[in-house]
């Protein structure tokens, strides 16, 4: 079934809206699996991104954590940063092999620490084929408020600055979480846990700073970043009914080479190639001993000629012979072992001259 990419800077929202799609489709009778951080690390750890190496693990152990849990009957929600495009990708490949639909949800957090990174494709989302909600606007063209603990969190990474501790700002974060008033209608029952597990992880404000840097938003004209929802604050509810037409009504993207298995090959196939082109290369040899230039050179059992313009040498035919091979194995076929020496006499004569 398909899988749902969240993607966004840390404190945009992800987690909160990865729970309200996560409740929105167990309610319609899905079986649903959330792959977080904490999920593969055990616990909540903003160090990571810190540290290149230690990240890098992280994104292999996600994308087999995802690669897992992808099948015909469960849908997968991956709620982590994501903002390599490279990963995304890679991520598109996951589910273009399993042949299962893919969407991408981008949360944005209005304001931010460094103004956050820039929404790509978000002015013609209708010519990207885009979804985008924004909240609504005072008269000066500042968003309003949001009501959320999660939008205030990074404020209070400010705080620090000035001196606080992050044990005191974590304490204050769970004391105004207590102190929501009001929550979007969609929220499920589990967000409050959500949220708190969310604000344990401390991001010092220079390593926001470099996340933001490094951020490379996603782009609804890139193949696998698209169908793309981009979500600015918690104004508007989910977009639950596109989602839902884009993970349920859509075909999954059909297998391209990278994704698809390789046509099955006999247990002998590679000794017969080995054979075959070995007995091409004597043949020629042989052949060029009592030609002169201009003759065509035949060998028993082919169709194919090769025209004698200079002296051979074994080293520059066995160098050939390696390179036919190599592109041989990446694409074995029971099919074509009557036609391997018309095959590699049409691949020698098309690479000496």
């Amino acid at each position: 079934m398909p899988l749902v990419v969240f993607c966004g800077l840390p404190y945009s929202g992800k987690s909160r809206r990865a729970e309200e799609l996560r409740g929105a489709l167990e309610a319609e009778g899905r079986a649903v699996y959330v792959v977080d951080d904490a999920a593969v690390l055990g616990t909540e750890d903003a160090t990571v991104y810190g540290d290149s190496a230690r990240e890098k693990a992280l994104r292999g152990a996600l994308r087999a954590a995802v690669e897992r849990r992808l099948s015909r009957h469960d849908v997968v929600i991956l709620d982590s940063l994501n903002y390599i495009k490279g990963f995304r990708y890679e991520l598109y490949c996951l589910a273009r092999a399993a042949r299962t639909p893919l969407c991408l949800v981008y949360c944005v957090r209005p304001g931010g620490l460094s103004g956050g990174p820039r929404v790509a494709g978000a002015a013609d989302s209708h010519q990207n084929a885009s979804v985008s909600w924004r909240p609504h606007t005072e008269e000066g063209g500042r968003p309003l408020a949001a009501s959320s603990s999660v939008l205030r969190e990074p404020q209070a990474v400010d705080f620090v600055v000035s001196g606080r501790t992050q044990a005191d700002v974590t304490k204050e974060l769970e004391q105004e979480e207590t102190r929501a008033p009001d929550l979007p209608a969609l929220v499920t029952p589990e967000f409050g846990k959500s949220a708190k597990r969310v604000s344990s992880a401390f991001y010092p404000p220079e390593l926001m700073e470099a996340l933001t840097q490094r951020f490379e938003a996603p782009d609804s004209r890139n193949r696998w970043d698209r169908p793309l929802f981009t979500l600015v604050g918690f104004e508007e509810p989910l977009p639950l009914a596109e989602i839902w037409a884009a993970l349920f009504e859509n075909q999954a993207p059909p297998p391209h080479q990278s994704t698809q298995s390789q046509p099955l090959a006999s247990g002998n196939f590679l000794h017969q190639l080995d054979q075959v082109t070995s007995q091409v290369l004597a043949g020629l040899m042989e052949a060029q001993k009592s030609a002169v230039p201009g003759d065509l050179l035949k060998l028993p059992g082919t169709t194919e000629h090769l025209q004698f313009t200079r002296p051979l040498t074994m080293a520059e035919l066995s160098r050939l012979r390696r390179q036919f091979i190599s592109y041989t194995k990446m694409h074995p076929n029971n099919e074509n072992l009557p036609q391997l020496a018309n095959m590699f006499m049409q691949y020698l004569s098309q690479s000496l001259h």
